[in-house]
């Protein structure tokens, strides 16, 4: 396990400071006139103090450093529940500066490095910088709040959390309730996935936030972001590289929106991306969208008139589109969404009826690990994109 990178003497806080600056802590004068000053040492110390607490999984240790609110000590008493129930280890905490001005009540917020990892999930450790406030109470320096608009702020950090854990899931649930059923779904996307990509290590995690709010928080996008996505994969700190903590993420929202079979389809086509290395890949985005939802829906009964049904209302406006679909028309705020994602999951039908669900998937993982489209569209379906594009026209126009 890393060790904290703090030390009591503050190097680390006051490590920016040049030769003969002074290191008393900040003052601000705030709108009372009173002299209040920011604390980083005893900032510092408090966060080391919190990581000694989820290490040792002592929530009592937590409690001591929260400020002397029922939210305060209920959060970091949770940060220890978390971490113990997820196996979350490798966790550093290390006070970075302050943000935003000193609040009249003697608090302020500052930007915090984080790291953690899913023991037995991640292959190393996620990184990223949230907001922690601070409050000195009775000389001390305490924790009142994680998180903000601004930053990430990791779902194990932002409040309670139920965990289902077996050898190849991990679902951390804000919904105690849904646990089950997030659960479930987990498992069921692996095995759907895992009968066409034989060969990935099966291990999913799933992050279910208690609202939108939560999960754009956790990712680091701004309000409204997500309004229309049930679930989205990505990392859990924003890196893009092989050995990046890629997971699932549930927009409760939105996923409550939907029956039963599209939770199932969601959950797999998100598993698909994990399994497959959707966000590295370098396939373009309408083969590895396609790809996902060929994936999740090969299994399923649905009819066409239900899995293309926003395509056909788009085509009975706009007629058949003339070429695939472009990497710009996934913009999730963009007004067709859902009919582009159709779109794309026919493209990969159509290559399916060719050549079958096989050569879909040498396809997708050829070109993902570098190999031109063009090449593998020959090589494994004899034909050239342009007749690729006109079969697949051909389908739109039969719907």
């Amino acid at each position: 396990m890393t060790s904290l990178v703090l030390v009591a003497s503050g190097l680390v806080a006051w490590g920016a400071l040049g030769p003969g600056e002074s290191k008393r802590p900040l003052e601000i004068e705030v709108p009372a006139g009173t002299a209040v000053a920011t604390d980083p040492t005893g900032a510092a110390l408090a966060l080391q103090e919190l990581r000694r607490a989820i290490e040792t999984n002592d929530a009592e240790r937590a409690r001591s450093v929260a400020a002397a609110t029922p939210t305060a000590q209920v959060l970091l008493e949770s940060l220890v529940t978390n971490a113990a129930a997820a196996r979350i280890v490798d966790v550093s905490l290390r006070y970075i500066d302050e943000q935003g001005s000193i609040g009249e009540d003697g608090t302020w917020t500052a930007a915090v490095a984080v790291e953690w990892r899913y023991d037995g999930f991640d292959v190393s450790p996620a990184s990223t910088e949230t907001v922690v406030g601070f409050v000195v109470e009775a000389d001390e320096v305490r924790i009142s709040q994680i998180g903000a608009d601004s930053l990430r702020t990791p779902l194990w950090m932002a409040g309670p959390f139920a965990v289902s854990r077996t050898d190849s899931t991990l679902v951390l649930s804000a919904d105690a309730a849904r646990l089950g059923q997030y659960a479930r779904l987990a498992g069921r996307a692996v095995r759907v996935v895992s009968q066409v990509l034989t060969d990935w290590d099966e291990r999913l995690v799933v992050e279910v936030a208690r609202d939108q709010t939560g999960l754009e928080r956790a990712l680091d996008v701004e309000p409204g972001y997500y309004r229309q996505i049930a679930a989205v994969t990505g990392s859990a700190d924003g890196s893009v590289s092989e050995v990046s903590a890629v997971h699932v993420y549930v927009n409760p929202e939105v996923f409550a929106g939907l029956g039963m079979v599209g939770r199932e389809v969601v959950l797999a086509h998100e598993a698909t991306h994990v399994a497959g290395d959707g966000p590295t890949s370098r396939a373009p985005t309408w083969l590895v969208e396609g790809f996902a939802d060929y994936v999740a829906l090969r299994d399923t009964d649905l009819p066409r008139s239900r899995t293309a049904a926003q395509i056909r209302q788009r085509i009975a406006v706009e007629g058949v589109p003339d070429e695939l679909p472009k990497s710009a028309d996934f913009d999730i705020r963009g007004p067709h969404l859902g009919a582009v994602y159709e779109s794309a999951w026919l493209v990969c039908e159509t290559l399916a009826t060719l050549r079958g669900g096989d050569a879909v998937r040498r396809l997708y993982v050829n070109v993902s690990q570098g190999a031109s489209l063009e090449s593998q569209l020959e090589e494994i379906f004899g034909i050239q994109e342009a007749e690729l594009t006109a079969l697949w026209r051909d389908v739109l126009q039969d719907l």
